[in-house]
């Protein structure tokens, strides 16, 4: 039955969870150890650390896709897979646009829906190819959540000091801000719409063009043995 070759969710996200979950605490690490920037960067926000857990969404979503189509989990219409694909890109793009635009004003409730439209646009991506679309979103979630209890141990860490990881640092706006404000803006809202959006599109898109590329592959051989 075509049921019994469906690969359960769980199973599937398992290992690039818990590699994800090695590579988090790696870098956590990496930066109390203080193993370098260019590694290891402690800086608010961290960006550009070759080690880290934003890169693996490259890596990620070909695997899922290539896996989903093997068990015949595949997009019903690459037209309606890439036209959903665009208009969650899109969403996200007028979201961040949105928060650009508030980010000096301190208009938090516009900010905080700028957040809700980027994980509007990653549930939007789901309905081009449903398998996939699940399939990254539950692996985003496993992929952030835990970052999440990294970033709540750190800024608590120290007495409040925190640890001096990118886990824990502020921008000189939040200095003085009560530690429910940090990780609500700082933690909550980054690591559960922004990231997952990111982690859901940025596979797909990948994903997509190695599904694409193997099937070319798959239809070039069966040409040519027939």
């Amino acid at each position: 039955m075509a049921g019994d070759n469906k690969i359960s969710i769980s199973r599937l996200i398992a290992v690039p969870a818990l590699i994800t979950l090695a590579v988090t605490l790696l870098r956590l690490v990496g930066e109390l150890e203080h193993w370098g920037k260019l590694g290891f960067n402690n800086a608010v926000g961290g960006g550009g650390a070759l080690v880290g857990i934003s890169w693996l969404p490259f890596i990620f979503g070909p695997y899922f896709a290539v896996k989903l189509a093997n068990r015949g989990e595949r997009w019903s219409s690459g037209k309606r897979a890439w036209g959903y694909w665009g208009l969650g890109f899109v969403i996200l793009f007028a979201s961040g646009a949105l928060m650009a635009l508030v980010a000096s004003k301190n208009l938090h409730a516009l900010e905080i829906a700028g957040y809700a439209g980027m994980l509007v646009a990653a549930f939007v991506m789901t309905v081009g190819w449903r398998a996939l679309g699940r399939t990254l979103i539950a692996y985003a979630f496993a992929a952030r959540i835990p970052v999440l209890v990294v970033m709540f141990l750190a800024m608590r860490g120290n007495g409040g000091a925190g640890w001096g990881t990118h886990y824990d640092a502020v921008e000189p706006g939040f200095a003085s801000a009560s530690f429910a404000g940090k990780f609500f803006y700082l933690a909550f809202l980054p690591q559960m719409f922004f990231w997952i959006a990111w982690t859901v599109l940025v596979g797909a898109l990948t994903g997509f063009i190695a599904f694409a590329i193997v099937r070319r592959k798959n239809a070039a051989a069966s040409s040519a043995s027939a």
